[in-house]
């Protein structure tokens, strides 16, 4: 699969800059250090946004620029049609933040993106990062410090938290994505594990879960097939949510036993997997065994 590591040279646009969203988060991603070399929007009145050249089409983007990588900040019912257009155009790597992609889309860009070989991290994702270097999404400046730990995560707030918590402990983050929390995305924690396992800034690696669906089962799956030999850690939230209630996430709720915290815990665990049930103790427990 394609690697999730981005660089300072690594050219990226953004679809959708003119909205609120993607003026805003243009500006601090370009502060960052992301090499925003274009951004796409209907608007015929402005030539750039935050000193970023604007362009009517994905395609005349990535002609005049050589970009690989797209930030998709549309609507749900328009990601679709906007990962489509990005395909067509040469993009190797699509991040989605947007929440609530209808299911349906979602499969068909699931396809999309497999067939083609285009990396898909998103829906409803809070974005990815190599700390110190360049962000694409809302990350927060204030968690991302370069260090030795993958860091994977559904949950945006949580992994923000994490790893702010984290950095002032001293432990600082490799690679971190946010795989997403809708039901149906693009890159899944097991797809990530070849790379994470073959990364040689990461020396351990983290997942911040949560209930809902067989994903963390099918890591630890991945684990076990990939002979994985770094250290792993998993915080998973929403032990005490009741059954049949979405928390948070499209994707995290349980029906009976599937979904549940109690399978997660066990399938990670069988996969030498360290679970701690606290924020608290999960940070102490990282910072324990890499400082």
């Amino acid at each position: 699969m394609i690697s999730p590591r981005i660089d300072r040279n690594t050219k990226v646009i953004l679809q959708g800059i003119s909205g609120r969203a993607g003026r805003l988060h243009s500006r601090l991603m370009k502060a960052y250090g992301t090499n925003l070399v274009g951004g796409v929007a209907p608007a015929k009145d402005v030539n750039e946004i935050n000193g970023i050249p604007l362009f009517p089409d994905c395609a005349s983007a990535v002609k005049a620029t050589g970009a690989t990588v797209s930030v998709v900040l549309v609507g749900a019912y328009d990601l679709l049609a906007a990962m489509r257009e990005a395909v067509a155009a040469g993009i190797k790597m699509i991040v989605t933040p947007t929440e609530g992609m209808p299911v349906h889309d979602a499969l068909q860009a699931k396809r999309l993106t497999r067939d083609a070989g285009v990396l898909w991290i998103g829906g409803s994702t809070p974005g990815m990062a190599v700390a110190e270097v360049a962000k694409l999404g809302f990350l927060p400046d204030v968690s991302l410090k370069s260090g030795p730990l993958g860091l994977m995560s559904k949950s945006g707030t949580l992994s923000y938290e994490s790893g702010y918590r984290l950095a002032l402990r001293g432990v600082g983050t490799s690679v971190w994505v946010g795989v997403g929390g809708d039901p149906v995305k693009g890159a899944r924690y097991s797809d990530l594990v070849p790379f994470y396992a073959q990364d040689a800034q990461t020396k351990a690696l983290l997942i911040i879960g949560e209930i809902g669906g067989r994903d963390e089962e099918d890591f630890a799956e991945a684990l076990q097939a990939q002979q994985f030999s770094k250290p792993v850690f998993a915080l998973i939230a929403g032990r005490t949510a009741p059954e049949g209630v979405a928390m948070g996430h499209a994707g995290a709720l349980t029906y009976g036993s599937h979904g549940g915290y109690a399978a997660k815990r066990a399938a990670l665990e069988a996969a030498g997997v360290t679970v701690y049930d606290t924020l608290n103790a999960m940070v102490e427990g990282v910072a324990a065994r890499l400082l």
